[in-house]
């Protein structure tokens, strides 16, 4: 758990979102914005993954610890756990390993039985799948600008958790570093950004 009394306005934060994919590709680009609390710009990190598999944790982890603005790192965001289709990302894995707390920012409710549904129809797996949704703990909510937010965390309390997520929106209810991320990956995949996370 980290030990953090207050968020300081420019903290470093990571936020991680994967760009538009086809049925025909077999791997897709998840990039890393880095902010400075909900202001500038700092970094820019990437990294592929198998869409559909299983390596979505490992690569990020490894895109995170080998970088160097890893030392001025203080938060990962992620939006939702899944990336390229299925590839759920292991929370608690990413917190132990990359060493940083994990905020998991989530727009809507999920409906946790349409995708237990959706990974027994489709997945061999889906016990493995299901177990990585199951770990991520329980879903939190928020008001962001009369909007109704969630998110899930590993490595960080309940409170201090809401206290990033404020800090970290310039425009609307989404996390400054996600909607760069987004804006970024979808710009690179699709020729031109796409709005909203």
């Amino acid at each position: 758990m980290v030990k953090i009394k207050q968020v300081k306005e420019e903290a470093r934060i990571i936020g991680i979102d994967d760009g538009h994919f086809t049925k025909k590709q077999k791997r897709v680009i998840v990039v890393g914005a880095i902010t400075r609390g909900n202001k500038s710009l700092d970094g820019l990190l990437s990294t592929k993954i198998t869409i559909d598999g299983l390596d979505a944790t490992e690569r990020i982890i490894k895109m995170i610890n080998r970088s160097s603005h890893k030392h001025q790192l203080r938060f990962i965001m992620l939006n939702g756990i899944t990336f390229g289709g299925f590839n759920l990302v292991d929370i608690k894995k990413l917190h132990s390993k990359a060493k940083l707390p994990v905020i998991v920012f989530i727009r809507k409710k999920p409906d946790f039985r349409s995708i237990y549904n959706a990974l027994k129809k489709n997945f061999k797996d889906w016990k493995d799948r299901w177990g990585f949704i199951k770990k991520a703990g329980r879903v939190h909510s928020m008001k962001i600008n009369k909007s109704k937010v969630y998110f899930q965390k590993s490595g960080i309390t309940v409170k201090l958790a809401r206290e990033v997520i404020k800090m970290s929106i310039a425009y609307g209810n989404t996390p400054e570093p996600l909607r760069l991320a987004h804006i970024i990956a979808t710009g690179i995949t699709m020729g031109q950004s796409k709005g909203g996370v």
